[in-house]
């Protein structure tokens, strides 16, 4: 899968009978529903593209960052050396990627993709989150989204994460284990809570299917969500495959919240 800002050289896609029958699809859908951008609306050249001014403005996470946490660092501080979080609150996941920040223009093609099930968006955003999930994605990892509780999923119709584990899975070609993780019981909204709340109200929430404990057990797993924001969703979920066998677990989410750029 290819991103591209509208006017920029596509790359070039790999020849498979997959590949041609999505290019037919996507056609006819531009000849449908004239495309347009999903943050401000603009006419694009095709749905899956973001216009040239809000490409620019997206924030994107690159080098030099925290190895652990992927938090950027200001300026070049070494090899190894960890942010001052990472050190004082060492996570229980191995690392942890994402593609952008949390902006406004993030903040709005996430906001379209969770609460307005747009197809377009979700390849806009898996195309982006490929490049930090190829970085931590090995052979025979599995691929697991965070899961939302029924209640939630039922209001929601589709979990945002499951959409983007999917799609990474399947440009990495690597197995996708939708139903490994549960959550367990209802959690509070996370919003407004402080970290000690959040990790509370989060405390037990995930727990690994009895019948997918043989599949995780073992292997390493890349764990997909959306944003991370304090990492509490995360972290316990982490915890909860690393209960149950799982050799390492790295995070990939398609937005960082809250980064300031350290020094």
């Amino acid at each position: 899968m290819s991103l591209r800002a509208a006017g920029s050289e596509p790359v070039r896609a790999r020849s498979s009978l997959r590949d041609i029958v999505k290019a037919g699809a996507r056609q006819v859908a531009d000849l449908l529903l004239p495309p347009l951008c999903p943050v401000c609306r603009r006419a694009v050249g095709a749905h899956d593209l973001l216009c040239p001014q809000c490409w620019a403005k997206l924030r994107f996470i690159e080098e030099p960052f925290c190895p652990v946490l992927g938090v950027p660092f200001a300026a070049d501080l070494g090899d190894g050396i960890l942010s001052a979080q990472a050190i004082a609150d060492p996570p229980p996941f191995s690392r942890a990627r994402s593609a952008v920040l949390f902006d406004e223009t993030a903040r709005n093609l996430v906001h379209q993709f969770k609460y307005y099930d747009q197809a377009a968006v979700a390849r806009t955003l898996v195309a982006l989150t490929l490049r930090p999930a190829r970085d931590l994605a090995r052979e025979g990892t599995l691929v697991v989204p965070v899961p939302l509780h029924r209640s939630r999923l039922w209001q929601r119709r589709f979990n945002q994460s499951a959409v983007l584990a999917k799609g990474i899975a399947e440009e990495l070609g690597l197995r996708f284990v939708p139903r490994a993780l549960i959550r367990s019981r209802r959690t509070r909204q996370q919003v407004g809570l402080s970290q000690k709340e959040r990790q509370a109200n989060l405390r037990g929430a995930f727990k690994v299917r009895d019948a997918q404990r043989g599949v995780v057990a073992g292997h390493r797993i890349l764990l997909v969500d959306d944003v991370y924001t304090s990492g509490a969703t995360v972290k316990a979920a982490t915890k909860a495959l690393l209960k149950a066998g799982a050799q390492e677990v790295d995070v990939v989410t398609f937005a960082r919240a809250g980064v300031v750029p350290l020094g």
